[in-house]
C-alpha cells in the first residue's frame, strides 16, 4: 500500500486530466446551439445530460466501490470520460449533432459517476478524523480544476483555433488520465464479500439525505444561474477585455469562479480538521455564495461580474472539503461508497436541474430575478444542515470522528 500522500496526489492528477473533458463545453455550446440550430432548452438538457445519467449511475456506482473495491472503476470511468469526449467531434460533423452531443454527455456522466464515488472513497480510506477534511478538500479541488482548465481551453481554444481543436484537446488529456490512473492509483477499499451487496442499495441515513440536500440546491445555483447563463449575460452586456468574444470570456470567469473554489476547497478542509469543527465552517461559505449570487444580480460592469464569481466560487469551494469529511465523519467505513453514490445522485439532480430552470426561464424573466432567487438557496441549505446535524447527532458542531451512526 502506498503512502496516503501519494495515493491522494496520484487521484488529483488523473482527475485534474479527465476534467478538461467537462468544461470544455460551457463555453462553446450555448452560443454554438443558434449555428446547429439546438434550441435552448435542448442546449440545457444536453448540459445537464451527464448529470442525468449519473443521477441514475451514482448508486450502482457507490455500491460496486463497497463490493468490489475502487481502483477498477476508477480506471475504467476514467477511460469512458475520455471516450465520450470524442464524441463531441463527432457531433461537429453529424447531421444529427444534438443526438451526438447528448449521447457523449450520457457516457461522460456514467464514466463520472465511477470516478466521482471511488475518488472521495479513497481519500477516506487512507485519512483520520485529523486529516480527512484536508484530503477531501484536495480531492475535491483537483477534480475540480481539471474543470476551469477546460474552461480556458473551450472558450480561447475555439476563439483562436476551431472549437474541433478544443474537444480533440480535451479528449487526448481525458485517455491520458486513464493511463494515469491504471500506472499511479492502488487498491483502497474492499469492505463487504460480493455476495451481501445489492448494486440499487442506496444509504438513505440522515447525514447521507442531508448533506446529499446541501449539494443539490448548490449546484443547482451554481451551475444551472452561474455556468450555463455566463456567456449569455456577458453577451448581452457587452462586457468584454483583450479582444476576446462572449465564449472567451465566459471560459476566463469560469475558470475563475473555479479556481477560487478549488483554493478554498483546501482552506476550508483544513481549518475544518485544525479545529475540528465542520458545521460552522460550513455556515460560513454558504454565506458566502448567497452573497455572491446577490452581487452577481447587481453586476453592472465587468469587474463587479468577477467578484460576484470569486465570492461564488469561494462559496462553493469552501462547503466542499467540510461537507464530504462531515458525511465521512458520520458513515460507517462498510457503507462509505454507497453513502457518496447516493450523496452525489442528489447533488446531480440539482445540477441538472439547474440549466433547464435557468436558461428558459431567464429568456421569459431576465437575469435578475433568477440570480436574486438563487442567493436564497445557500440560506435554505445552511437550514438544513443544522437540522440534520442535530437530529442525528444531538449536537450543532458534532467532532469529527468516523461511524457514529
Amino acid at each position: 500500500m502506498r503512502r496516503p500522500q501519494t495515493v491522494v496526489f496520484a487521484v488529483i492528477i488523473s482527475t485534474f486530466f479527465v476534467g478538461f473533458g467537462g468544461g470544455v463545453i460551457f463555453p462553446v455550446l450555448p452560443n454554438l446551439g443558434a449555428i446547429l440550430n439546438i434550441s435552448p432548452f435542448l442546449v440545457g438538457l444536453i448540459l445537464s445530460a451527464n448529470r442525468f445519467a449519473r443521477i441514475v449511475a451514482n448508486a450502482p456506482a457507490g455500491s460496486l466501490v463497497d463490493q468490489f473495491g475502487t481502483r477498477l472503476p476508477f480506471v475504467v470511468g476514467l477511460f469512458v470520460e475520455g471516450f465520450a469526449t470524442l464524441g463531441y467531434v463527432v457531433a461537429l460533423n453529424s447531421d444529427v449533432p444534438e443526438i451526438w452531443f447528448l449521447g457523449a454527455r450520457v457516457f461522460w456522466g456514467l464514466g463520472s459517476a465511477l470516478v466521482f464515488a471511488t475518488a472521495y472513497t479513497i481519500a477516506a480510506d487512507v485519512s483520520d478524523s485529523q486529516s480527512r477534511g484536508t484530503n477531501m478538500g484536495i480531492v475535491r479541488g483537483g477534480i475540480t480544476l481539471g474543470f476551469p482548465a477546460g474552461l480556458v481551453m473551450g472558450g480561447i481554444v475555439s476563439d483562436m483555433y476551431t472549437v474541433a481543436t478544443a474537444f480533440a484537446l480535451a479528449a487526448v488529456f481525458a485517455l491520458i488520465a486513464g493511463v494515469l490512473a491504471y500506472l499511479l492509483v492502488p487498491e483502497t477499499h474492499v469492505s463487504e464479500h460480493r455476495s451481501t451487496v445489492s448494486p440499487l442499495d442506496v444509504d438513505t441515513s440522515i447525514p447521507t439525505v442531508t448533506i446529499g440536500l446541501v449539494n443539490f440546491g448548490l449546484f443547482f445555483a451554481y451551475l444551472g444561474a452561474l455556468f450555463a447563463t455566463l456567456v449569455l449575460f456577458i453577451e448581452a452586456h457587452n462586457f468584454g477585455i483583450w479582444g476576446y468574444g462572449p465564449q472567451g470570456m465566459s471560459g476566463l470567469l469560469m475558470a475563475v469562479t473555479v479556481l477560487a473554489a478549488s483554493g478554498f476547497m483546501l482552506g476550508g478542509g483544513k481549518i475544518s480538521d485544525m479545529y475540528g469543527t465542520r458545521v460552522p465552517v460550513l455556515l460560513i461559505f454558504l454565506v458566502l455564495s448567497f452573497v455572491g449570487f446577490v452581487l452577481l444580480a447587481m453586476a453592472g460592469s465587468l469587474l463587479e461580474l468577477a467578484i460576484a464569481c470569486i465570492f461564488i466560487g469561494a462559496g462553493q469551494g469552501g462547503t466542499s472539503g467540510p461537507l464530504m469529511a462531515l458525511l465521512a465523519d458520520l458513515t460507517p467505513n462498510k457503507r462509505m461508497g454507497r453513502a457518496m453514490g447516493t450523496n452525489n445522485v442528489l447533488g446531480d439532480i440539482g445540477g441538472g436541474l439547474g440549466p433547464m430552470v435557468a436558461l428558459p426561464l431567464i429568456e421569459t424573466v431576465g437575469f435578475t430575478p433568477v440570480y436574486v432567487s438563487c442567493a436564497v438557496i445557500p440560506l435554505v441549505a445552511g437550514c438544513i444542515l443544522i437540522g440534520g446535524v442535530y437530529s442525528k447527532t444531538r449536537s450543532f458542531n458534532p467532532q469529527p470522528e468516523r461511524g457514529q451512526n
